[in-house]
């Protein structure tokens, strides 16, 4: 049995559909669904049960959840808006919920696989190592990124970067994203302009020496992220903290043609609007993930182009409005 934590959210339901496309059926999932749409997200997963996040962690401390049989916790789910003003939320629901649910899996002898986050790294001046001793030196732009931050950092104090796996998800996109709102991809966002207009509107530089729309991230395909966690369910003698991006950092000029040539549009409708204020100072130039340490986990998957991961999203998905993965 896999407990599974926002399994109803973009990655997490990637991921379930993942498991069951392995044969493994037998998954608690768990999550809050509020008002949103993402409980379609659910819709032909096969599981066990669902349980509501606010009841989970009361549940497993207190004995009333059968838990008998789990071999393994995903735990993907976290508050993950980044313009979360409101620190002392995001350190209760991805800090502390994570030391609590970490706790509980660790000293039941159960795999515990958790998401970290690309955030973590800041303005990236000191690179993007997943080295353990650069961790402590890391200087997140946001509490989103404190957040995360504050838990890898508590899992190497505790020392149990040798019993547990971190992943640093960099720039996710694909399907099952559209929940998210304002935090969805710009993939997602620039999608129906770019096919109705063929126009995509990208935030402008305000950086000096850094173009417009030549701002660069790590952009990961979600079924690659999928296809990491499962290797370390696989692979259940390593551990430690890991990047899981792309590894090669793209411009968003490059995401918006992939897009534009997705949509059968000619790839020179870019145009650019100011940067957020709410944005200037805790947005991210550049990101790249060094995936040499997931590498050497032997993972050797690879890795989802640009433009390929754009066609599948596109072709796949987002022209099937009711698709979901």
């Amino acid at each position: 049995m896999i407990l599974v934590t926002g399994a109803a959210g973009f990655i997490g339901s990637v991921l379930v559909k993942a498991l069951n496309d392995d044969g493994e059926d037998r998954l608690l999932l768990s999550d809050h669904l509020g008002t949103s749409d993402k409980w379609r997200n659910l819709l032909g997963k096969r599981f066990l049960e669902y349980i509501d996040h606010a009841d989970l962690i009361q549940r497993l401390e207190q004995g009333s959840l059968t838990c008998e049989g789990i071999r393994a916790v995903i735990h993907i789910g976290a508050r993950t808006d980044t313009t979360e003003r409101d620190v002392d939320l995001l350190l209760r629901l991805n800090t502390d919920y994570s030391r609590r649910l970490c706790r509980w899996t660790l000293d039941r002898g159960v795999r515990f696989i958790y998401a970290s986050s690309a955030a973590v790294y800041g303005d990236g001046s000191l690179g993007f190592s997943d080295a353990d001793d650069l961790t402590p030196r890391l200087r997140p732009l946001n509490g989103y990124g404190f957040s995360k931050w504050l838990f890898d950092e508590w899992v190497l104090r505790q020392q149990l970067q040798g019993s547990v796996v971190g992943l640093r998800f960099f720039n996710v996109y694909g399907p099952n994203e559209g929940h998210k709102g304002r935090m969805a991809s710009v993939a997602y966002h620039a999608y129906p302009r770019a096919k109705k207009e063929g126009v995509v509107k990208l935030f402008a530089s305000d950086r000096s020496g850094i173009a417009d729309g030549d701002q660069k991230r790590d952009f990961v395909y979600v079924k690659d992220v999928a296809s990491v966690v499962r290797h370390f369910l696989k692979t259940p003698k390593a551990h430690g903290i890991f990047n899981l991006g792309c590894g090669k950092a793209r411009t968003f000029n490059d995401l918006g043609k992939s897009l534009l040539t997705a949509c059968g549009k000619p790839s020179t409708g870019i145009q650019y609007v100011p940067m957020p204020e709410d944005l200037k100072g805790k947005y991210q130039y550049f990101t790249e993930a060094d995936l040499s340490r997931l590498r050497s986990t032997g993972f050797t998957g690879a890795m989802t182009s640009i433009e390929d991961g754009i066609a599948d999203y596109v072709r796949g998905y987002l022209e099937k409005p009711d698709s979901i993965l």
